[in-house]
């Protein structure tokens, strides 16, 4: 257990640390992401970026596990 939080820890940091350049990236305006946008009022469903971060996810999880569980 302890070697999890150590890696989640790690895994977060990166993940900080990398933020700026995912917004770069145009995650929350893919093809696919609902955005209404009315005089007074904006809604915005980012369906697409959803599933990208899943997928992604996904596998990073995947990958740690198994990493994981070599050791």
């Amino acid at each position: 257990m302890g070697r999890f939080l150590i890696i989640l820890g790690l895994v977060i940091v990166v993940l900080g640390l990398a933020w700026p350049i995912v917004g770069k990236l145009g995650l929350g305006r893919l093809p696919g992401d609902i955005v209404v946008e009315r005089e007074n009022f904006s809604f915005h469903f980012p369906i697409a970026t959803m599933i990208v971060v899943s997928v992604v996810l996904t596998i990073l999880i995947n990958v740690i596990l198994r990493l994981i569980g070599k050791l």
